[in-house]
């Protein structure tokens, strides 16, 4: 690509939420934006709208849970772009936890997306950018994965693990010139969280948080976690009683 911009920036789970909110965030701050979801309607509205705006914008479908599917995501992005400079691996699902009896195809469709979602775009950016001695790798990950809630091990676990490898990474490639940031939001007003029945506290919207993570890009923070508000919330949830969290446990 010649005559744009001189950054591309590669999001996953692109058609809704957190996705699309950030890549209209990162287009102002100079980006070109490859865009990647299973959804091709919603990414080539979103396509749409960015260069109606004066940016640029590529598209890829693909189900990050694939290996082969989101490795061609990828080159497909860097032919039609170039090299990708920043990659943020935001696509997430997530569901209860059941027991009776326990809901395995569910947990690991979580665990697929979550975190081998993670892993395949990483996976695909990274000899790229170990070549250049230059990148940043990005994963949003969740409050979540601090306190595990009754009924939702699933996907705590699965946001405990996107920390835990994203940190040894951290690492690793420091001294290879590539930065990785873990973002942990706390409830963001997207279709995630639509079906939840219960009182979300500190409830933020997508382009408000969109802000805070391209800020915390920005500055190449090793780990940003937001709101404060819910971070202390869950930090406390660690100090509650067994017999607290039996209560807590209701859903089956």
């Amino acid at each position: 690509m010649s005559g744009g911009p001189s950054r591309v920036a590669l999001v996953t789970g692109a058609s809704s939420g957190i996705g699309a909110a950030l890549a209209r965030r990162l287009v102002r701050d100079g980006y070109a934006l490859g865009l990647v979801a299973r959804r091709e309607s919603e990414l080539r509205a979103l396509q749409s709208e960015i260069t109606s705006a004066g940016g640029c914008a590529a598209i890829a479908v693909a189900d990050v849970s694939s290996r082969t599917e989101m490795t061609g995501a990828v080159q497909k992005i860097a032919t039609e772009l170039g090299p990708v400079d920043l990659f943020v691996g935001n696509a997430g699902i997530a569901g209860p936890t059941r027991i009776s009896p326990l809901n395995i195809d569910d947990i690991d469709r979580i665990f697929a997306v979550n975190v081998h979602g993670l892993l395949y775009g990483i996976e695909a950016v990274l000899p790229e950018m170990l070549e250049r001695k230059s990148g940043h790798i990005v994963g949003i990950s969740s409050v979540a994965a601090y306190f595990t809630f009754p009924g939702e091990s699933a996907y705590c676990a699965s946001k405990a693990a996107v920390n835990s490898f994203l940190a040894g990474l951290r690492g690793q490639l420091a001294p290879r010139g590539i930065s990785v940031t873990t973002i942990c939001p706390g409830f963001i007003r997207t279709p995630l969280v639509k079906k939840n029945k219960f009182k979300m506290p500190f409830l933020m919207e997508a382009d408000e948080a969109a802000d805070r993570i391209a800020r915390a890009i920005a500055r190449r923070a090793g780990v940003y976690d937001f709101p404060w508000q819910t971070r202390m919330m869950v930090a406390m949830c660690n100090l509650l009683p067994a017999s607290v969290l039996r209560k807590m446990a209701k859903r089956d």
